[in-house]
């Protein structure tokens, strides 16, 4: 079964992928530059996901929807356990959000530019005026009533367990008194590891696990180590190891 799975992904699989993304960075571009807004480009990033997923086979279970409420804006964060990370929260989240992200994928053709015209948030730590102008951007989306996704540890796991938390995202969410969602990803560590990039993709199951909402209790330095700890607490209680 393992490498009938395998030929199916190299005819039918990472076809419908690179298609998929072709035309969703296009059609991205095309909203933006015709003044779309958010909700318009979010979709798109949906349908892209959910297609990508549900194209490898993948089932999905998503727990805890009930604990986030429509229209409220939220700093989600959640563990990084490799690539399909991102198809899995964009297909599946069910929640309008922009993504924090590493400055390199301005590089890959077509998602690059579709990520730059759609204002989402690149990491660029190349010095301390382009550090200030990434926590500004978040800033703003925030303080503009949109959520945000973040990826706390920085990088994908090498070995499916969890890094300690960075704390930007946290020190965001302490100053526009946001509450912090925090979400534990099963299954895509499985599916494609850091290790295997660009490899064939193996079956797994995928989970995602919304936890309720930590709202901020004071603000400052307290109130920013406690929303990390719990917030770290809360997903390392639903992982698989």
């Amino acid at each position: 079964m393992k490498y009938l799975y395998y030929v199916y992904q190299l005819f039918v699989a990472f076809p419908i992928t690179i298609v998929a993304t072709i035309l969703t960075a296009l059609s991205i571009t095309i909203c933006c530059l015709l003044g779309g807004g958010n909700k318009s480009t979010y979709y798109l990033g949906k349908w892209w996901g959910w297609i990508i997923i549900r194209a490898f086979l993948l089932p999905v279970k998503v727990e805890g929807r009930e604990n986030i409420t429509e229209g409220q804006s939220y700093v989600f964060i959640a563990n990084h356990q490799g690539a399909f990370d991102i198809f899995l929260l964009y297909g599946f989240l069910g929640h309008e959000f922009k993504w924090m992200m590493k400055s390199g994928i301005k590089k890959i053709p077509f998602v690059g530019y579709a990520c730059k015209m759609s204002k989402q948030i690149f990491v660029d730590k190349s010095g301390p005026s382009k550090v200030n102008e990434t926590i500004e951007q978040a800033r703003e989306t925030l303080a503009g009533g949109t959520s945000m996704v973040v990826f706390p540890e920085g990088s994908r796991t090498y070995d499916g367990k969890m890094i300690p938390f960075k704390k930007g995202a946290f020190l965001l969410a302490d100053e526009l008194q946001l509450p912090v969602v925090p979400i534990t990803i099963n299954g895509p560590f499985k599916v494609m590891p850091r290790t295997k990039d660009w490899h064939f993709a193996n079956w797994s199951p995928l989970r995602v696990t919304i936890h309720q909402p930590i709202y901020p209790v004071d603000k400052g330095p307290r109130n920013i180590i406690t929303i990390t700890r719990q917030s770290f607490d809360s997903v390392q209680s639903a992982l698989e190891l």
